[in-house]
């Protein structure tokens, strides 16, 4: 069992776009999310990347408005109200420290949403976002730049992982509105020479 608690984790972390929003998720536990990427590895060990949590109503639905879901889904503009993100945690660069995360960014995101998933929540990663209008939402200084939002809160959706054919990448939803997200087969991520 525990030999499959990683890739249950995996499996189990989804992009979800639809939540529960009036579950909201208590600041500590955000912080504690936080706190797992001080263990994370960091590129010449800089440490650049803070973090904002938003939580509060007010703040979400400003934070919310400025955010661009799902291009794949043209014919749905986002969650409807109720079922929107109850907390956000705002990826920012500190660029006082270095002007490149290289590849901490990711690192940290995954190990945030693995934990979340670990606790019962889900998140999406957004990089769409109206950069000037969040920057002011947030009264952040010039030396801060904002690398990705990632929207948290319980699941009220159904995500299935099945296989790809034909390199057809994009995800979809069904008439039952299960969004169904198509992952290439181990034979196509091997790379072999001939």
């Amino acid at each position: 069992m525990e030999k499959e608690m990683l890739k249950n984790l995996l499996s189990s972390n989804r992009s979800y776009r639809r939540f529960r929003e009036d579950e909201r998720i208590p600041q500590e536990q955000l912080e504690e999310w936080v706190g797992l990427t001080r263990f994370c590895a960091s590129a010449r060990n800089a440490q650049p990347l803070k973090y904002i949590s938003v939580r509060k109503e007010e703040m979400c639905e400003k934070v919310f408005n400025t955010l661009a879901w799902a291009g794949y889904l043209t014919d749905w503009d986002g969650p409807e109200k109720g079922e929107r993100p109850s907390a956000y945690l705002i990826q920012l660069l500190d660029t006082r420290i270095s002007e490149n995360c290289l590849c901490d960014d990711g690192i940290q995101i995954q190990t945030i949403l693995l934990a979340a998933v670990e606790k019962g929540y889900g998140g999406c990663v957004i990089k769409a976002f109206q950069n000037e209008k969040l920057r002011e939402i947030l009264q952040l200084p010039d030396y801060v730049k904002i690398n990705y939002v990632i929207a948290l809160g319980k699941p009220c959706e159904t995500v299935v992982i099945e296989e790809m054919r034909e390199n057809e990448f994009k995800y979809w939803r069904d008439a039952e509105q299960i969004h169904h997200v198509p992952k290439r087969n181990l034979n196509e991520l091997l790379f072999k020479q001939e």
